[in-house]
């Protein structure tokens, strides 16, 4: 599946955008504040793309002007989140590499998923985590309508052999559908 918004296609990731994975996903600003160690060459990002980017509503944010992926937008389901979800719930997660911070670009392709999550997937609640001290990813759930759940104490990270103090939020699809009817969803 290819995902269009006026400056994205998210499309699945593959092999050939090892180069550019490794190119943001080696700043050690970027993976670990999002759970996962920075990458140590072009052959592990590839790897990466195998073993975790090729996993289903898993995409690559492509900057329409360049072709090239900058970034990651994902639903997880199932026992693959931060906690154990429930049938009919998914959790969002998104990364973008630095230089494309502050642009509106992460929220943008997420605001995109979270529809198709809702319209073509079928899922009735998405959730979204990061670390509390993660205030670039907190804004981003803010801008795609999440709310503020809860914060638990002590979760494991387990990419980073690490426990965190994790912020949660939740979006049900009928807050979405209402807010989204008020423009604050950004629907089409």
């Amino acid at each position: 599946m290819i995902l269009e918004t006026d400056r994205l296609v998210l499309r699945p990731w593959r092999e050939s955008d090892a180069e550019a994975l490794y190119r943001y996903a080696k700043d050690p600003d970027v993976g670990p504040i999002a759970g996962w160690p920075p990458h140590e060459s072009v052959e592990h990002s590839r790897k990466i793309i195998r073993d975790v980017l090729s996993a289903p509503e898993t995409y690559a944010v492509v900057l329409k002007e360049t072709g090239e992926p900058i970034g990651s937008v994902g639903l997880l389901f199932g026992g693959s989140g931060t906690v154990p979800l429930p049938e009919g719930e998914a959790e969002l997660g998104y990364w973008i590499g630095r230089p494309y911070w502050g642009r509106g670009l992460i929220p943008e392709a997420s605001r995109e998923l979270v529809r198709h999550a809702f319209e073509d997937v079928g899922v009735d609640r998405l959730r979204c985590a990061c670390d509390d001290t993660n205030d670039k990813s907190k804004r981003v759930m803010d801008k795609c309508g999440f709310a503020f759940d809860r914060i638990e104490k002590g979760v494991p990270c387990e990419l980073m052999g690490d426990v965190r103090d994790t912020c949660f939020a939740v979006l049900p699809k009928e807050r979405w559908e209402s807010e989204a009817g008020a423009g604050r969803g950004e629907r089409p």
